[in-house]
């Protein structure tokens, strides 16, 4: 239910970053903040009570990407946040929502402390960007910060698939 009410949050979240004036800025901010916690208390709740879905797996994973990639995208258009950072992140993470199809059947790579680094840097560095009047020398830290966790977690994560792979090829004789 949590990874459903983010995805219809999504919408509102995008509209409201567009609406004219400051008050909107905080309107989009109260909704991406709401977006991102229910993403935290879905993989609490989820963990703590063993309600791990197979709809979940294939879930949660869209709607944050759909929430951070509203975001980016429409940074990006404001022209608040070059789109050059929107595409190294949101082209790091398709391509290792590929991947992750890619070796699925070989096992699963389970998130890493860095994707969680990662995953906390892009929501600080978003939020930066949508609350008016943060100097541009924190955002910039901050989305820099983001951009690196981000391309490093997706080569070690390019590196663990093809050793999972490697591994699951020996195992079979290959």
């Amino acid at each position: 239910m949590l990874t459903v009410l983010r995805l219809a949050l999504v919408p509102f979240f995008f509209v409201s970053l567009f609406l004219p004036g400051p008050t909107w800025r905080w309107v989009a901010l109260g909704v991406f903040a709401v977006g991102s916690f229910t993403d935290y208390l879905d993989g609490e709740l989820a963990r703590r009570y063993g309600l791990i879905t197979d709809f979940g797996k294939i879930a949660d994973p869209i709607a944050d990407k759909a929430l951070t990639g509203a975001a980016l995208v429409g940074l990006s258009i404001l022209q608040e946040l070059p789109w050059w950072v929107t595409v190294v992140i949101l082209g790091r993470e398709l391509g290792v929502t590929l991947l992750r199809f890619w070796v699925i059947r070989h096992g699963v790579i389970p998130a890493s402390y860095g994707g969680k680094v990662k995953t906390v840097l892009q929501m600080a560095a978003i939020v930066l960007y949508i609350v008016p009047g943060v100097p541009d020398i924190v955002r910039w830290t901050v989305m820099g910060a983001a951009v690196v966790v981000t391309v490093a977690t997706g080569v070690d994560y390019v590196w663990r698939a093809v050793k999972l792979r490697q591994v699951a090829r020996k195992a079979r004789g290959e």
